[in-house]
């Protein structure tokens, strides 16, 4: 009997040790969710309360120098979301039927979206109001208000179409700049998106009585470049007319920059493509056998259409060093401006193991002075004056003259700059001079 009252006793204490453990750990779990991960489940908590669907916010417009020429603005369009929730059984086919013939979409990929389980789910973005506005009128013709949204939303537009192409850049799908000013300057010309959210109750009903909650979204911040668009338009007619007439199938650069301050007032890259339509191809023959490549070629062209070869490609500078080369001489004292007959122009130079021409290696230039030798643009004259410089002394004038630093361009570019590096598609082919005559 005692015996029993015992085991009795220690099966009591036992279970009131497990109750009482029992019950401090749930005091402990209790106050771990109430004050430590309070926030996190309230924030959840709320989510599933309410329905919400964004509004995009403008981007910031961009300007031309004079800041009155729009470059680049977005525009007002719609969205369309639906809350499947909402709809009733009996008229999910119809609402999905409507809204695929309305905006031309694939009937069975739009029911999918009506009969999920779900408060929210996009039907199409930035449509025109004209289609929105015959949803509307269906809307009302078969009496049906709930479960279908229709919101403001943003679309870029650029007035100018092709004009300024691969300065200003474009924006995906979501808005987010891709490509030149637009990516460069995202985080600038992106506001802030808003939202709209009502009260749904456990089964996913909105609370009619509640009403939605507006929250206004906040315009990104505008940019003012320093492109003339008078000028630039002006070059972007002479660079496609030269490289129509030379038939440059490389394409052509122009850069008109400020010599004061280091301004870019014009820069184009010919062939142009469109800011409105980024992904339509701008050349014909690679247009005609477009379906026949592969994606990784695909997209190694619109690379190629979109890039930016003023800032990006390497490129010879040219007869334009033949100032840097003699100003180092004069400054080194190895050359005398007008002093007769110190060079001779035999019309071609030997450099190790090549021989280099003037180019009027038909009828060489002869004796000259250095004044001379620069108005002639004479090749053999300025290879001689760098032979005398030395390579350590010329390139610490290269220095000195800033062509080994960044040029500080605040635009995007997706290759390595160097103007003294022979690259890939390296080319001693020129247009004749008629453009530069012209202009």
């Amino acid at each position: 009997m005692r015996s029993s009252s015992l085991d009795s006793k220690k099966r009591m204490i036992f279970i009131l040790i497990v109750v009482t453990l029992i019950w401090i750990v749930l005091c402990i779990r209790v106050g771990i969710i109430q004050f430590v991960e309070g926030s996190k489940w309230k924030e959840r908590s709320e989510k599933q309360q309410y329905a919400s669907r964004s509004i995009t916010a403008s981007r910031g417009t961009i300007y031309d120098a004079s800041g009155e020429i729009v470059l680049a603005k977005s525009s007002t369009v719609q969205t369309v979301t639906v809350n499947p929730l909402n709809i009733s059984s009996e008229n999910k086919e119809k609402v999905a039927k409507a809204l695929s013939d309305i905006f031309e979409l694939d009937y069975e990929k739009v029911l999918k979206k009506v009969k999920r389980n779900s408060s929210i789910e996009t039907i199409i973005k930035r449509v025109e109001k004209e289609k929105t506005d015959n949803l509307r009128i269906w809307m009302e013709e078969n009496n049906i208000y709930t479960g279908i949204n229709i919101d403001e939303d943003t679309k870029r537009y650029y007035p100018y179409s092709t004009l300024a192409s691969h300065i200003i850049g474009f924006v995906g799908s979501d808005n987010q700049g891709l490509d030149g000013i637009e990516a460069k300057y995202d985080k600038i010309l992106t506001g802030d998106n808003g939202s709209i959210s009502k009260m749904m109750d456990a089964k996913g009903n909105s609370i009619s009585d509640t009403g939605e909650n507006y929250e206004n979204p906040s315009q990104g911040n505008n940019l003012v470049l320093t492109i003339d668009m008078n000028i630039q338009a002006i070059v972007e007619k002479y660079l496609e007319e030269a490289c129509i007439d030379n038939v440059c199938t490389d394409g052509g650069n122009v850069i008109i920059m400020d010599p004061r301050n280091g301004d870019i007032l014009a820069m184009a890259t010919y062939p142009f493509y469109d800011l409105n339509d980024p992904y339509t191809i701008n050349n014909q023959e690679v247009l005609d056998i477009w379906s026949e490549l592969d994606s990784s070629q695909k997209s190694s062209y619109l690379q190629g259409m979109w890039r930016n070869k003023a800032i990006v490609d390497t490129y010879e500078p040219g007869s334009t060093f033949k100032l840097v080369t003699s100003s180092a001489a004069l400054e080194e004292k190895i050359a005398e401006t007008d002093r007769k007959g110190s060079y001779n122009c035999s019309g071609s130079i030997e450099i190790a193991g090549t021989r280099i021409k003037c180019w009027r290696y038909y009828r060489p230039h002869g004796s000259q002075s250095l004044r001379e030798a620069l108005m002639n643009s004479c090749n053999p004259v300025f290879i001689g004056l760098g032979q005398k410089l030395g390579v350590s002394k010329y390139y610490e004038y290269l220095r000195k003259f800033g062509f080994l630093e960044k040029t500080g361009i605040d635009l995007s570019r997706r290759s390595k700059f160097n103007i003294f590096k022979r690259g890939k598609g390296w080319t001693s082919r020129t247009c004749n001079n008629k453009f530069w005559s012209e202009i």
